[in-house]
């Protein structure tokens, strides 16, 4: 089983946090648990200590002579295995975290579709499963590739489609198609997206559907070679 700690001076938000987890852990069968919570810091290390602990959420802002930062450089010297996520309302703080060794950091308030993101990400790198991230922007914001299920223009933006979430960044829609791999597919002037994550193309109504009821548009332009594509991947 797998450990889980959570360290946070807000009571009400430490509650959330665990029993989110607790949620996320039961609807995905994780074998894992949140074996602490505590608002206190000193108490936080002792536990450390004495006991086995594999992730630790920690809030960076902590009312405290010591912060989340330095409770995270005090638990590296003694423990370089722990999973450090960190949870902040100062997004400036959260540059500084990845020294630490972090493996993720969450802004306050956080949602659900975030945090079970961020955990089952987790699961995947504690299983050894061979992942592809893109870093999306020069925040360290990273998506899971085989998450995505399509990428959209809109305006300056590119808006990043996953199961749990969208991310928004500037950036150039055309270039970010070359550094994609070949399952993403432009099917729209506006619109690439994930063949993995399709379950029906219809070209007479010029729709292409996901799994999670999602629908992009077909431009006339692509149809053909989407065709062609799909009938390889065994789509149509």
């Amino acid at each position: 089983m797998f450990h889980f700690v959570v360290c946070d001076d807000n009571l009400n938000i430490l509650q959330k946090l665990s029993s989110t987890l607790e949620n996320i852990f039961t609807k995905h069968n994780y074998d894992a648990t949140v074996s602490f919570q505590t608002d206190n810091v000193e108490n936080l290390l002792e536990y450390v200590d004495a006991n086995k602990i594999d992730v630790l959420f920690l809030d960076i802002n902590l009312k405290s002579d010591k912060t989340g930062l330095k409770i995270a450089e005090i638990i590296r010297k003694k423990n370089k295995n722990i999973y450090l996520i960190f949870t902040t309302g100062h997004l400036e703080y959260a540059m500084l975290a990845y020294k630490f060794k972090t493996f993720d950091y969450i802004a306050k308030p956080f949602t659900y579709e975030r945090l079970e993101d961020t955990v089952v990400r987790l699961f995947d790198d504690i299983k050894g499963l061979p992942k592809k991230y893109l870093k999306i922007d020069n925040k360290n914001t990273i998506i899971d590739e085989d998450e995505i299920e399509f990428i959209k223009r809109d305006g300056m933006k590119v808006v990043f489609h996953t199961s749990f979430n969208d991310y928004s960044v500037y950036s150039s829609f055309n270039k970010l198609q070359d550094s994609l791999p070949n399952n993403f597919i432009r099917c729209h002037k506006s619109y690439v997206i994930n063949v993995n994550k399709i379950k029906h193309a219809d070209f007479v109504e010029g729709k292409i559907y996901f799994e999670s009821g999602n629908i992009c548009e077909i431009g006339p332009k692509y149809k053909k070679s989407l065709i062609g594509v799909f009938n390889s991947y065994g789509i149509l």
